[in-house]
Parts: structure tokens; C-alpha cells; sequence
């Protein structure tokens, strides 16, 4: 009797491991199966926007039904280079980053497309190498879209300072250029003194509290991203001229990035308008651009489903750009360029809770 009991225990207890080591074997490859491991390389955490964009990937990777490794490369191509070598160790299937330098990223591009690994890019372009896609707005019309705004306030003459960021980037290329280009053409009344910054914001601090000085009759502000919202601010006050948009030392200011933080000082009357880079959209696309990729998927140029366009930049560089309005107190329209008001719900910098 005891023997038979033995056995009859033993055999459950066999038959039960044997039943969950089945369901384990299952879940893991099922596990594998529905999410497959991308590499996710966070450009810096020294800034609202991007600490926006880290937040909002995890999310983003669990809906698409992804399985994230993260690394952070600091703005430091060293560093990424670095990273993209251990996403190749840990077996990613993809990878998504946002190089700072976008020309020294070319021969670590060529190494993951040698081993068939995509890669999208996001913010950024590369200037050289190919990527599956590339996930930005189109940071001309952020240049364009601050002239336009401080031009019309300006009634097209007087004097702006360009808080210019760093010029090995594209965007910083793409926003500088855009906006020269605008003032020559349409506000030619307007003198630009363009201060390189680096993405620095106490260099563009520094800076425009020199331009002040020199030129107390300077009228605008272009902040090339939100780095530069602190300093400009602080800068200002002690100017002085930190004061209603309705006085006339008022000195207008124009952002790019669209953080909570800008969206409250546009209206408090401290800054007048930002270029809502959507950092929600940024995590959401890049990661579902990689999926695609995993899974076979190609793309065309043309008008997108989510309210973009995706545009050839050159042979194996498709660039999908995505919407980025402009931002002011009052949803105005200036200079031919239509705005939402800072309130908007629909601003991811209105919705981070």
C-alpha cells in the first residue's frame, strides 16, 4: 500500500514538472516570439525633451510588443559606437538611435547593415550611410517658423539673437540655415547675430547676456531648443526684460522642443512661442518602424496615415516627417504659418501627467 502510494505520488509529481516544464518551454518561446529584442540607444538625459522621449519608449515598446535593452551614449558618439557594439552581443533584432554627431556615426552604420541589422534613426539623420528610416520633423521649417513668427512681431525690422545649437548635427544645420535664409528673403530689415552654442545652455546664456549688453535694442530671441530656456530667462530678468508682452522692452522668444515647462511660460507671457517637437511620436515611430523591419516590411515616399509625409533623402534613406506645429499664446497665424494655442490638449507637453 505504501509503495503503491509512493509511486502513485511520484508519478504526479513527475507528470506535474513534466506540465511545467511544457508551460515554461511554451511561454518562453511564445515570449520570444511576440516580442522581439531591439536595442534602444537614449542620445542624453540632460534635457527635458529627451527625458520625455525616455519616458515615453517603454510604453511605446510594450504596445507594439517589443522587448527593449537601453543604453544612454551621454552625446557622446564614443559611447554609441560602444553601445551598438553590445546590442550585437545581446542578439538585437533592431536598433534605434538618435546620433548627436551625425557624421561620425557613418562607420558603425556600415558595420550594422553589414550584419543586416536596421537601424533607425531618431531626431537625426545621418549625413552619410544607410538606415531603414529615418523618424524626424523637418527641422527647415522650425528655422523657417521662428522667423516668421519674430518677423512678423518685429514688424520686419530691428535685431534677434540666434541661440544656435551644434552645427555637427543636422538639425542644428537645418534650423541655423532655414532661419537665415528666411530673414534674408522676407525680413531683410532684421539683423541676425547668430551665437554657436553647442547645445550648451549656459555657453548661450552666457552669450546672449553679451549680445544684450552690446545691443540693449535686441527685439527677439530664437533658442534653437529648449537647452536655453533657463539661461534666456534668467538673462533676461536681470535685464530687466522679463516683462508682459504688452510692454514695449518686451523682447520676444521663440523655442524649439515644446516641453511643459515652455507651454507654461508662453502662457504666463514669458516666452511667445515654440516649435512642438513630438518627443511621443518620436518613441512611437521609431520603435514602429523597427517592428516593421523585423517583420519584412517596406516603405514609399508619400503622405503617411498618422499626419506625415515620408520623404527619399537619397538612395537607402527614406525620412518619415512627422508633424510639428507651431505654438503661440493666442493660435494665430503668422506670416502665412497657422498656429495652435499652448493650451492644446493635443500637445504631447500637455499630456505627460
Amino acid at each position: 500500500m505504501r509503495l503503491r502510494t509512493a509511486l502513485c505520488s511520484a508519478v504526479s509529481t513527475l507528470s506535474a514538472l513534466a506540465l511545467l516544464s511544457a508551460c515554461s518551454s511554451g511561454s518562453t518561446s511564445a515570449s520570444a516570439g511576440d516580442a522581439p529584442l531591439v536595442g534602444v540607444d537614449y542620445p542624453r538625459s540632460d534635457t527635458d525633451f529627451w527625458n520625455s522621449y525616455i519616458k515615453y519608449t517603454p510604453d511605446y515598446g510594450k504596445k507594439l510588443g517589443l522587448s527593449l535593452k537601453t543604453t544612454n551614449s551621454q552625446n557622446d558618439v564614443a559611447k554609441l559606437t560602444a553601445n551598438a557594439q553590445t546590442f550585437i552581443s545581446q542578439g538585437v533584432k533592431g536598433i534605434a538611435m538618435a546620433p548627436q554627431d551625425t557624421a561620425a556615426i557613418a562607420p558603425t552604420l556600415a558595420q550594422l547593415e553589414s550584419k543586416k541589422i536596421p537601424v533607425v534613426t531618431v531626431d537625426t539623420r545621418p549625413d552619410t550611410g544607410n538606415v531603414y528610416m529615418v523618424v524626424r520633423a523637418d527641422n527647415r521649417a522650425y528655422g523657417e517658423k521662428a522667423c516668421q513668427y519674430l518677423g512678423t512681431k518685429l514688424d520686419g525690422k530691428g535685431k534677434v539673437v540666434m541661440l544656435e545649437g551644434g552645427l555637427d548635427s543636422i538639425n542644428g544645420r537645418d534650423r541655423t540655415e532655414a532661419f537665415n535664409d528666411c530673414m534674408k528673403k522676407n525680413y531683410p530689415g532684421i539683423k541676425v547675430f547668430g551665437e554657436a552654442t553647442n547645445w550648451d545652455g549656459a555657453v548661450a546664456a552666457q552669450k546672449l547676456q553679451t549680445d544684450l549688453t552690446a545691443h540693449p535694442d535686441i527685439k527677439g530671441v530664437y533658442m534653437e531648443a529648449s537647452f536655453a530656456l533657463s539661461g534666456t530667462l534668467q538673462v533676461l530678468k536681470q535685464k530687466g526684460l522679463l516683462v508682459d508682452p504688452k510692454d514695449r522692452k518686451h523682447v520676444f522668444v521663440v523655442s524649439n522642443d515644446g516641453i511643459p515647462e515652455e507651454l507654461k511660460s508662453i502662457a504666463a507671457g514669458k516666452i511667445d512661442a515654440t516649435v512642438s517637437q513630438p518627443a511621443d511620436l518620436y518613441a512611437k515611430y521609431a520603435l514602429f518602424y523597427l517592428k516593421a523591419a523585423i517583420d519584412g516590411k517596406t516603405f514609399k515616399p508619400g503622405k503617411t496615415d498618422h499626419d506625415s509625409t515620408i520623404i527619399k533623402v537619397r538612395d537607402g534613406v527614406l525620412e518619415d516627417q512627422l508633424s510639428a506645429p507651431l505654438v503661440t499664446s493666442d493660435g494665430g497665424t503668422y506670416g502665412g504659418v497657422p498656429s495652435v494655442k499652448s493650451d492644446d490638449k493635443s500637445l504631447w507637453g500637455n499630456n505627460l501627467g
